[in-house]
């Protein structure tokens, strides 16, 4: 169609767009049109606004590397990362979920641990963890033989990819839930961190005044099991003062584990304390089991 104004210029696109043989492709671009073109309305956005913009988002793609995505970084600092696992869990947004996002730090072949055991695989100064955890289906049962993988930053902030001092595979590990749903492991208590601000997402987080960078402390599940959606999980811990302000908008209530301090002796002799433990209940939903692809090759 020939365009008249502003306003045939979106029936336009949209006229073109309905002819997609693809019904769901359709669906999201005729929405896209929709909500970008009133966006556009609404702020009164000026050429030099929508020329600025458009070289932020060429930067995003310019700053990403092979071990550094800051696209997905992005959608993290504006929530549509926590909102799209939100929308996807919990009977498709309906009820709380323990469904969290990936993060960028998941690696295949985590070495198998046999339940109880440890994930500090090089010397690890810092306050020990011990962890029991159960996974259930939505109605209480236990899901037994389900594959577990477990990571976490160090209690200095860094994964074991990020620093030359820590073993390969530090903090990580792979676990198979027991008959009754169990699995157990020992490690040491994570640190948050900060996200990496030297790209444009640290240009958002300074413009709007964010109060700081980093993610509060946590650790890191993948749950496996065929016959159910995999759980990809991270559980906050308790103590941590950022909790509320988490740059990436990732912490919700469900997700918040109780880590609780001890101050007497531990339960092995090698224990000294402060030591803290964590019990958390994991819920799967039914669905496909597949495993997502890992950041870090």
């Amino acid at each position: 169609m020939i365009i008249g104004d502003q306003n045939d210029l979106t029936e336009a696109v949209l006229d073109a767009f309905s002819r997609t043989p693809d019904p769901r492709l359709r669906e999201i671009l005729t929405a896209l049109v929709r909500h970008l073109h009133g966006f556009a309305r609404e702020v009164r956005l000026t050429e030099e606004e929508f020329h600025q913009a458009c070289n932020y988002v060429m930067r995003l793609g310019q700053h990403s590397t092979p071990s550094h995505n800051e696209v997905v970084l992005m959608a993290g600092s504006l929530g549509l990362s926590s909102l799209i696992c939100l929308l996807n869990n919990g009977n498709k947004g309906q009820t709380e979920t323990s469904a969290s996002m990936l993060g960028p730090f998941w690696r295949l072949n985590s070495p198998r641990t046999e339940n109880g055991g440890s994930i500090v695989r090089s010397p690890t100064p810092g306050p020990e963890l011990f962890v029991k955890a159960r996974v259930r289906d939505g109605e209480g049962r236990p899901i037994a033989g389900a594959e577990v993988d477990v990571w976490h930053s160090s209690p200095e902030g860094f994964y074991e990819n990020q620093q030359e001092s820590q073993a390969d595979m530090n903090l990580r590990g792979k676990f198979t839930t027991d008959a009754a749903g169990c699995f157990a492991f020992r490690s040491v208590k994570p640190a948050g961190y900060p996200i990496p601000v030297d790209g444009p997402v640290g240009e958002l987080v300074r413009a709007v005044r964010r109060p700081h960078h980093f993610r509060p402390a946590h650790l890191h599940f993948l749950i496996y099991k065929p016959g159910y959606k995999t759980l990809i999980s991270q559980v906050y811990a308790s103590d941590d003062e950022r909790l509320e302000t988490d740059v990436q908008f990732g912490v919700t209530r469900a997700l918040i584990g109780n880590f609780v301090r001890h101050d007497e002796d531990g339960p092995a002799p090698d224990v000294q304390p402060p030591w803290y433990s964590l019990d958390y209940t994991f819920v799967m939903e039914p669905g496909e089991a597949k495993l997502p692809r890992a950041p870090i090759q």
